[in-house]
């Protein structure tokens, strides 16, 4: 029978759930268990995929096309588990859910309500996921705080499944905040004692708190925590604010907390370090030996959030290398104003990433201009890579006012265009080219080189795609299409010949880099990166522009 452990928040949002998580499915996983986790989020939304990246941040994707929370992605990146579009639930989902079954008639007449309905479906997507061949523990982070509204029934429901599965089968992690006050010069216990009082009020007993604080509090703090908020004093975790995220795993296991939570739910399981997490990515983030300053060019770099796989995969590249990777990010809005060579200068690679909508384009095809021409090495990513082309078409095939008909129906040269499968398509949500796909790579290119095969299996989000029609020209005048979708003949991959290292694609690869296993692509734009010392000043030919 699968374990469950309930993770909540309190006293304010932001506390790091979603790593806290990640983490403890980390140290599970290596004592031998095999664990899956899943994000609970109480908004109305069936997904995050049409919100706004201000809102909510990073639409992380998975191989089955789930537009999902960015949790996912630290889930991911932890434990090295594949995500699926069960491990994220929405209200929006539980209730489209519940009210299409009363459409059906399935509830045979009955009065629909949140409990038991609404609470019914989502234990039902709880114990779905547990029942997977093998599953030992299932991790359940419910987003938000506890207080909030929308957040009840998903407590409630976790209070019924807790109850069901019985004493030793499930346990509940409040992440709370012990706050230090610079005045009185102390650490403050009593935001936590409420929280866990609210919680206390809907039914749900902490057995493990998860202290975010940024200093280390004493033992009789701890002892003081456990006693007001009726845990044990070893339940008191402190969850220091810490050099690097990675190191949160080690920090958690120096405690004892995975001893802890396997005590709690009856399982006994060899000790085991995670020697190779320490070794490979928290040694190597904490002392790199080189470093390299990458320019992340994009739109919405105001929100540290909205391009989260993309940072952390420059970060893993920078691991494989051994280099601390400097990311400077910048507004392609502004780029035009404070000046592109300016701005660029001491820019050793140059990244656009995704994006949706015509704000910033400009900025962005300049920067690509740039680095093509000065030969930086460059990576676009999605929207990165059609603004690649419309760059080249521009300034090295002549064609004037080439655009992508997202941007300029009436444009001369549609040389990104809508996918044929996406003609006619009105509904915004979950209607996208989503999820894995095949990629076919041709021999020889720098693809291929990071590589080391000739087929892979990438992620994609997006209308939009390269428009076979300009496909000759354009190879004629130095592009190669390094990459394809072979059943819709779709261009996946992109390069430059002779520059050092100009690579675009239109899939997503940050979704699939983690710290232990860099992705081949990112660690080649961070190699070819750590080979420019600096913005370099000749062109070469088939990189002049026209």
């Amino acid at each position: 029978m699968p374990k469950y452990i309930f993770v909540t928040g309190g006293v304010v949002s932001s506390l790091g759930k979603g790593i806290a998580c990640a983490s403890i499915g980390l140290l599970l996983k290596s004592r031998g268990l095999k664990v899956t986790l899943q994000k609970l989020d109480p908004y109305i939304n069936v997904d995050p995929g049409t919100m706004s990246p201000y809102q909510h941040g990073e639409v992380y994707v998975t191989d089955d096309g789930a537009e999902a929370d960015l949790d996912l992605g630290h889930y991911e990146r932890f434990t090295g588990q594949t995500m699926t579009k069960d491990n994220n639930v929405t209200a929006g989902r539980v209730y489209y859910s519940v009210i299409t079954k009363e459409r059906q008639g399935d509830y045979l007449g009955a009065t629909v309500q949140v409990v038991p309905h609404i609470t019914d479906e989502i234990k039902r997507c709880i114990t779905k996921l547990a029942a997977r061949d093998g599953v030992d523990i299932v991790i359940c982070e419910v987003g938000g705080t506890v207080g909030d509204i929308e957040g009840l029934p998903f407590l409630e429901a976790i209070r019924q499944l807790r109850n069901e599965v019985g004493p030793g089968n499930a346990l509940n992690i409040h992440l709370t905040l012990v706050p230090y006050i610079r005045a009185a010069d102390e650490l403050k216990t009593k935001p936590t004692q409420h929280s866990v009082g609210k919680l206390r009020e809907i039914g749900l007993q902490a057995d493990v708190l998860l202290c975010r604080t940024e200093r280390s509090f004493s033992e009789s703090v701890r002892g003081k925590i456990a006693q007001f908020c009726n845990v044990q004093p070893e339940a008191v975790i402190q969850a220091l604010d810490v050099r690097d995220v990675y190191e949160v795993p080690l920090l958690f296991s120096k405690q004892g907390l995975d001893d802890t939570i396997l005590r709690m739910l009856n399982l006994t399981c060899p000790k085991q370090d995670p020697e190779n997490w320490r070794v490979n990515v928290v040694e190597r983030a904490l002392n790199p030996k080189k470093k390299v300053t990458l320019a992340v060019v994009g739109k919405y770099i105001q929100h540290q959030d909205a391009y989260k796989s993309i940072y952390e995969a420059l970060r893993h590249g920078g691991l494989a290398m051994d280099a601390q990777v400097d990311v400077q990010r910048i507004d392609s809005e502004q780029l035009l104003k404070e000046g592109v060579a300016e701005r660029l200068k001491g820019i050793q690679g140059v990244l656009i990433p995704g994006g949706f909508g015509h704000r910033g384009i400009d900025g962005k095809l300049e920067a690509i201009r740039h680095a093509r021409e000065k030969g930086i090495p460059f990576f676009g990513i999605c929207l990165g890579m059609q603004c690649a082309v419309i760059e080249f078409a521009r300034n090295v095939c002549d064609m004037k006012g080439a655009h992508s008909t997202e941007f300029d129906k009436d444009t001369p040269y549609p040389v990104i265009s809508l996918l044929e499968e996406q003609q006619g398509v009105k509904a915004l949500g979950g209607s996208m080219r989503l999820g894995a796909c095949t990629c076919k790579l041709r021999p020889k290119t720098k693809a291929a080189a990071a590589y080391g095969k000739d087929e892979v299996q990438e992620r994609h989000r997006h209308r939009y795609e390269f428009n076979n029609a300009y496909r000759e020209q354009m190879e004629k005048a130095g592009m190669v299409v390094s990459g394809v979708f072979e059943p819709g003949n779709l261009v996946e991959l992109l390069e430059l010949k002779g520059h050092p290292w100009f690579v675009a694609s239109q899939f997503h690869p940050e979704f699939r880099s983690r710290p232990d296993l860099p992705h081949p692509l990112f660690r080649a734009f961070v190699a070819a990166a750590l080979k420019t010392p600096h913005a370099r000043r000749s062109r070469s030919k088939t990189a002049k522009s026209a």
